[in-house]
């Protein structure tokens, strides 16, 4: 894996343990103010993302697989990988490919853009 790769890696795990935790706030920390997600329901918001964890934790478990880079400039890139995970309050997991654009901020990253494709017709074990 390229350095790249486990940075945004890294970066977007952070969201998907705010989702099991339940923390706002370290959301919050990852999106920036004017993130835009497009989801099958519609467009979000920064404040419709963090929004979500106001009744606690979202994900119970999930799984990174697939993951992939592409650097879109000197301070942007997209990730893209494909997404495992079981919601709180359900048995059957859900498969998805989320395509993510993450903009250097400092030494660090954050995340700007968030595309989730479900993944339908794969069976999940």
């Amino acid at each position: 894996m390229s350095a790249l790769l486990d940075e945004l890696l890294a970066c977007e795990t952070r969201v998907w343990e705010a989702l099991v935790t339940g923390d706002a706030g370290a959301d919050a920390a990852a999106l920036s103010v004017d993130f835009l997600g497009v989801y099958p329901d519609g467009f979000a918001a920064k404040e419709s993302h963090t929004g979500q964890l106001s009744d606690g934790p979202t994900v119970l478990r999930y799984h990174l697989s697939e993951a992939q880079v592409k650097p879109l400039g000197p301070d942007h890139a997209l990730l893209a990988y494909r997404a495992a995970y079981t919601r709180v309050g359900h048995e059957n997991s859900e498969e998805m490919f989320v395509s993510s654009i993450w903009r250097r901020k400092g030494v660090g990253w954050i995340n700007v853009f968030s595309q989730d494709t479900p993944a339908t017709g794969i069976a999940v074990p």
